[in-house]
């Protein structure tokens, strides 16, 4: 008996350890120097600009001519989208880019919110920062930074921006918006040193939120907005005091989810699966494998050779919206793959696609976008940031239609303080820009949850 009671205890002291020491671990990182060559003798400039969005008449003729020049290749017949962008509906796309897309308009729409850079480790570094203009007596602005993805861009978060910064309910909170680029990505400097990964861009962004006087702020991502925001509260979790994702896969697979694996299909209610969980999730071998190998050519190419395909869509700005383009289709729902037109305007206006698509082709930033999948799958899938878990109070928007679903057991294996998670009705991969009213319900109601919490612990803003 007192053998036993021995060994209780002792197994009891060791989980106790492993909790504490899980607790304390923190990701840990350094400054480091992006820009060309060397770094100067002399002191970091801080200097913050303003900055517009700007097509040249050349640049523009140009884009024109290449277009003028494309070389069609016939799809196969009744191969709709599963062969990639289906040839008969890029035509219809290219022709309305070339004939009616009015870019000038469009430019204007994006100088609506005031752009601005700022140098960071040696690289220009693009933002916008959208301030509310009204604020509720006796209340603040609460601080958001939201980061995009690929082959997303700051765009994407343009029908989400008014939501927040402008709420029409007067029991919304009113947020201040920054919305980074990643570095590499539309009108951010690429870095020009190898080894630039997720952790190294939210170490810039703590940065710059920090240079524009932001003590403590909540942070939104999706797809690699998703890592970096993540790193961002595993970097400095006294900080960032809110993280909402809507996109979370798994990043080190436990025994809770290889037991929900194998018997969550028989046994739902064991783990919390819902109906949802169970037809996103089940048949396993079809739902989680064949279904990520059908959408994941592409992460390979650019984790292991990017600048070799990249060089080929940095000159064709048909390939290059063929390219981006067909992401916005499946990755929106895999069932468009059957469709002709790829159901691109069933979710999205060719207008919003195509800025989106000129933000890459005038700014020239494929290839870069594309090496952030090398830097960070290049260094393995075990880096530091993939065992430490979140402790920072996290909300998860949980849309049917993303890529990889994730179900709240799998999410809470990560991110320990899971505050809200919210099944939505719709919405796929690129939630923000497609259900920019269900993603600012969500993050207002994840942002009113956690600050109730800590109000009632007696922790103030």
């Amino acid at each position: 008996m007192f053998t036993e009671v021995l060994v209780a205890l002792a197994i009891g002291g060791l989980i106790l350890f492993l909790v504490r020491r899980s607790r304390t671990q923190a990701l840990k990182t350094e400054d480091g120097w992006w820009g060309a060559g060397l770094p100067p003798g002399s002191g970091e400039d801080i200097t913050v600009r303003p900055f517009q969005v700007a097509t040249s008449d050349e640049e523009l003729e140009d884009l024109y001519r290449r277009i003028d020049q494309t070389r069609p290749v016939p799809s196969l017949e009744d191969s709709q989208f599963n062969y990639g962008f289906n040839s008969q509906s890029l035509h219809k796309v290219v022709s309305y880019w070339r004939n009616d897309f009015d870019w000038r308009r469009h430019v204007d729409k994006l100088n609506r919110y005031p752009h601005f850079k700022t140098n960071i480790e040696g690289i220009d570094i693009h933002y916008l920062h959208v301030k509310p203009k009204k604020v509720p007596e006796g209340s603040a602005a609460v601080p958001l930074i939201m980061v995009h993805g690929w082959p997303g861009s700051f765009y994407e978060f343009y029908g989400l921006i008014p939501l927040l910064t402008e709420p029409s309910d007067p029991q919304d909170l009113v947020f201040e918006v920054v919305c980074p680029s990643i570095p590499g990505y539309g009108f951010s400097e690429a870095p020009h040193k190898k080894g630039f990964d997720s952790v190294c861009a939210a170490h810039i962004f703590h940065k710059l939120m920090k240079r524009l006087g932001f003590q403590k702020f909540y942070a939104h991502g999706g797809d690699w907005g998703w890592l970096v925001t993540t790193n961002m509260a595993q970097l400095e979790p006294g900080i960032v005091k809110g993280l909402h994702v809507n996109f979370a896969p798994p990043s080190k697979p436990g025994l809770p989810m290889a037991l929900s694996i194998m018997l969550g299909r028989r046994f739902p209610k064991m783990f919390g699966f819902s109906d949802m969980d169970v037809q996103r999730l089940f048949p396993c071998m079809e739902k989680l494998v064949v279904e990520s190998i059908k959408e994941s050519g592409y992460m390979h190419i650019q984790a292991t050779k990017p600048d070799t395909v990249g060089r080929g869509l940095n000159d064709s700005p048909v390939g290059l919206a063929a390219y981006i383009l067909e992401k916005f289709s499946t990755w929106t729902s895999r069932d468009f793959r059957n469709l002709e037109d790829g159901g691109l305007t069933r979710k999205f206006s060719l207008d919003d696609l195509l800025t989106n698509v000129m933000i890459y082709w005038t700014s020239g930033c494929i290839v870069p976008s594309m090496r952030f999948y090398k830097e960070n799958f290049g260094k393995g899938l075990n880096q530091p940031h993939s065992k430490i878990p979140v402790y920072v109070p996290t909300g998860f928007a949980c849309f049917p239609n993303e890529l990889i679903h994730t179900p709240k057991l799998w999410v809470e294996q990560k991110y320990r303080k899971l505050v809200t998670f919210t099944p939505m009705a719709h919405g796929g991969h690129f939630a923000a820009m497609e259900e920019p009213q269900l993603m600012a319900e969500d993050i207002q109601n994840f942002t009113k949850t956690q600050m109730a919490e800590l109000h009632e612990s007696g922790i103030q803003w």
